[in-house]
């Protein structure tokens, strides 16, 4: 087995990098890059020439009118952008490139003996439009393996970062110190065509998510460990690599359940707070490190990416507060009905699209009901799920009253021993990463431009309100 320095010490050089203009893009180039690269051409001409026809054709035809609701409350179900590698339906949940999330899970190639889909299939099936073949998949793993030592001055930026600050802060700054070796940055001030922005923006986009489970493994040793945890592995894929830096469980299981929710939380089309600013920032041409930086800060906002640690923080007090009571579905249905009335809200039911219960839920509480149906917390998340929808359903005070995947995962990371609730929304920018850089190569690919949409007063909406 092939195992490179413990974590803290998986760098390049200093000197690897340098401000000129990197070798073209077609110069050097793996063979599983090679295909990487043909589908996503192939794919390209068909969008692009998509983009134009409706530009031309139907540039006028009105899909949609805004309300004053949608201008003042976030621009909430304005279809305002365009996002190729994911969608989410009111009812069916997220889609990857037109398949559901089951669909994903079933077909896409697994670890051997494992029954959770890769991660990086993933990334590669929201790039090309298609289910990569196990060996795709393992030659794209080797290439993301090959892609993933970390600039001396980026673990030099994190070391000077006081280990008191956030985790989110912390890997917001290592995205930023890693900025300096962008291949678009110095394609772009060299003067690259337009025609290969795509080209480079992969290049980052794929170095970006090699390099952001070290980061991240980094963050989490440095600030909740004694220093550097496992070494660096090569022979593991990238969920499971990153699941081993941890190093709080060294089982396959632990292994697995990460494979499974990186891959569940990788893409959420572009109209939330961490992909929509991305896309803002990179329609710009920010490259990609600029714009998944601006992304991962709105990720730590506790709207955004902290619902997963708040669900957690919540079932630990209502464990605590049942006194080793044993969860039932009458006993919670009372505590819901008694944290309503006090004017709270019951974290983690509903959200702000879905209207049925999210299959991420549901995904990882069958991964659940195989792997851990006797931890006690599960049993209180099972409980809630009985309990709560029905409640909140018969309440009519919510459009979903069902869970969605911030009501479990946690329960699913602390059964594995990874209990600093901290750090949860660290490992959910590890997934999103794919998803928003997926989205930047595509943006660049079929030609979207800056972002900049009107704004009006509040006297002005209330004038064309009234008119």
């Amino acid at each position: 087995m092939e195992r490179v320095a413990r974590i803290a010490g998986h760098v390049a050089p200093s000197g690897a990098a340098t401000g000129l203009r990197p070798q073209s893009a077609s110069s050097a180039t793996s063979p599983i890059l090679a295909t990487l690269k043909g589908k996503i051409s192939a794919l390209m001409k068909e969008q692009v020439a998509l983009k134009n026809d409706l530009l031309k054709n139907h540039g006028d035809t009105k899909i949609q009118d805004v309300t004053v609701e949608m201008a003042i409350n976030g621009a909430r179900s304005m279809k305002t952008m365009v996002t190729d590698t994911s969608d989410l339906h009111e009812v069916n949940g997220i889609s990857y490139r037109g398949m559901s999330l089951y669909e994903v899970n079933k077909k896409l190639p697994k670890a051997p003996g494992g029954s959770c889909a890769l991660p990086e299939a993933a990334f590669w099936l929201l790039l090309t439009g298609e289910v990569p073949t196990d060996l795709e998949t393992r030659a794209f793993t080797d290439e993301l393996h090959r892609r993933s030592s970390v600039p001396a001055n980026v673990m030099a930026t994190l070391k000077s970062v006081p280990i008191e600050t956030h985790p989110m802060t912390q890997l917001s700054m290592c995205m930023l110190a890693l900025q300096k070796d962008s291949k678009f940055s110095a394609a772009y001030d060299a003067g690259m065509k337009k025609s290969e922005y795509w080209e480079y923006a992969l290049e980052d986009a794929l170095d970006l998510v090699a390099k952001i489970p070290v980061v991240a493994a980094a963050i989490y040793r440095r600030t909740f460990k004694d220093g550097p945890g496992p070494a660096y592995d090569t022979t593991m894929d990238w969920a499971a690599n990153y699941a081993n830096m941890l190093g709080v469980n060294d089982g396959e299981e632990f292994k697995e359940v990460t494979r499974l929710y990186l891959m569940l939380h990788a893409d959420h089309e572009g109209g939330n707070v961490s992909a929509h600013t991305s896309h803002l920032v990179g329609s710009a041409l920010s490259d990609p490190y600029y714009a998944w930086a601006a992304g991962l800060c709105g990720l730590a906002g506790p709207l955004h990416g902290l619902a997963n640690q708040e669900c957690l923080g919540w079932l630990l007090q209502v464990q605590k507060d049942l006194k080793g009571q044993t969860p039932t579905k009458e006993l919670l249905t009372q505590y819901a009905e008694d944290t309503l009335a006090a004017g709270k809200v019951i974290p983690g039911f509903g959200h702000a699209v879905l209207r049925n219960t999210d299959p991420r839920y549901i995904l990882e509480r069958e991964f659940a009901l195989k792997h851990c149906q006797n931890d006690p917390l599960f049993q209180l998340v099972d409980a809630c799920y009985q309990a709560i929808p029905e409640l909140l359903g018969k309440k009519g005070k919510v459009k979903n009253p069902f869970p969605n995947v911030d009501a479990h995962s946690g329960q699913l990371m602390h059964f594995y021993n990874l209990k600093e609730e901290n750090y949860y929304t660290v490992v959910f920018a590890v997934s999103r990463a794919i998803g928003v850089m997926a989205q930047t190569v595509w943006a660049r690919a079929i030609g979207l431009p800056i972002e900049r949409p009107k704004s009006v007063p509040l006297d002005t909406l209330k004038k064309l309100a009234t008119k």
